[in-house]
C-alpha cells in the first residue's frame, strides 16, 4: 500500500497538487477513513480498490474536483454531500458563516437567510451554532434545492429551503448572509477547470462580478428588519467597490473584512434602525 500511495502522491504533486490528496482518494476506494487507512499501511490493496482509485487519480489529474471524487466536504464541522453542477463550499466560506454569527452573536432568536445556499452549507452551519434561530434558505437552481434539503434532513437540521431568486419574497430577517456569485465574465478564460464542474450562475456575475451582489443590496434592504444585518462574501477585487455603493445608498456601519489571508473578502452593512430606505444609485 504504501508503494501505491507513494506512487499517487508522486503523480499528483507532479501535476501541482497537493500528495495528501492520494490519502482519501486511497480511503474512499478501500471504504475507510483516513485514520483508518494509517493503521492498513502494510496491507495490500486489492485489485478493485486499486483500479478505483487509479481512475479517480486520471480524473482528478485531468481537472475533475476532489470534492465531487470524495462525494462530500467538511464545512464548520458538518459532513456535506456534493454533486456536479452545484457550487462546492470553500475554506474561506467559512469566514463569513463566523462573520455573521458574530452580528447577531446577542440576538435572541434570529431570523437568518441564506441567499444562494448551494448546498445548504452557510444555512446548516448557522443552525448548528445557533439552534435557536429561525433560518431559510433559497436558491434558483431545483438541484442545489434538493441537495440543500437532502443535506438538512441527513444532519437532522431545521432549515426552510425555498425554490426562488434572492429573497423569494421573504422579509423580517435580522441577518441576510450570502455567497453569490461574484467572478467578473472575463474571468472565464483563466479559470481552473475545476470550475467547469459548477454551474456557471453560481459564479460568474457580469462584466465586473456585482450584477448580482448589486441586486441583492436592494432586495436585502427590503427583507431585513429595521437595524437588521447583511454579510456577503465577494472577490478581493470588488468588495471595496459594492462596499463604497452600499455607505453611497444609504447603509449604516459599512465594513469591508479580510479573509485568513488578508485579503479583502468580506462585506458587512447594516439597515438604518429607522428603517428608511436608501438613496437610489446616483441621487445626492
Amino acid at each position: 500500500m504504501r508503494a501505491l500511495l507513494n506512487e499517487l502522491g508522486n503523480r499528483l504533486e507532479s501535476a501541482h497538487k497537493p500528495s495528501q490528496e492520494a490519502y482519501w482518494l486511497l480511503a474512499k476506494a478501500l471504504r475507510t477513513s483516513s485514520q483508518g487507512l494509517l493503521l492498513r499501511l502494510g496491507e495490500e490493496v486489492g485489485p478493485g480498490a486499486e483500479a478505483r482509485v487509479r481512475g479517480w487519480l486520471e480524473r482528478r489529474l485531468a481537472g475533475y474536483p476532489l470534492q465531487l471524487l470524495l462525494g462530500d466536504v467538511e464545512f464548520c464541522g458538518l459532513t456535506l454531500e456534493v454533486r456536479e453542477g452545484v457550487l462546492i463550499p470553500r475554506p474561506e466560506t467559512e469566514g463569513l458563516v463566523e462573520l455573521g454569527l458574530g452580528l447577531i452573536a446577542r440576538h435572541p432568536s434570529p431570523r437568518v437567510l441564506d441567499v444562494g445556499t448551494g448546498t445548504g452549507a452557510v444555512a446548516l452551519a448557522f443552525k448548528r451554532a445557533r439552534p435557536d434561530a429561525r433560518v431559510w434558505a433559497t436558491d434558483v437552481d431545483p438541484e442545489a434545492v434538493g441537495l440543500a434539503r437532502a443535506n438538512a434532513e441527513r444532519l437532522g437540521l431545521a432549515v426552510e429551503v425555498l425554490e426562488g431568486a434572492f429573497t423569494a419574497g421573504l422579509g423580517g430577517f435580522d441577518l441576510l448572509i450570502s455567497n453569490p456569485p461574484y467572478l467578473p465574465e472575463a474571468y472565464r478564460a483563466e479559470a481552473p477547470p475545476e470550475l467547469a464542474y459548477e454551474r456557471d450562475v453560481a459564479l460568474y456575475s457580469g462584466s465586473d462580478g456585482l450584477d448580482m451582489p448589486r441586486e441583492l443590496l436592494k432586495r436585502a434592504h427590503e427583507a431585513l428588519e429595521p437595524g437588521g444585518w447583511l454579510a456577503l462574501e465577494l472577490s478581493p477585487d470588488n468588495a471595496p467597490t459594492l462596499a463604497e455603493e452600499a455607505a453611497g445608498q444609504g447603509w449604516q456601519g459599512v465594513q469591508v473584512e479580510a479573509d485568513l489571508t488578508g485579503r479583502p473578502r468580506f462585506v458587512v452593512a447594516r439597515k438604518s434602525a429607522h428603517g428608511s430606505p436608501p438613496p437610489a444609485p446616483g441621487s445626492p
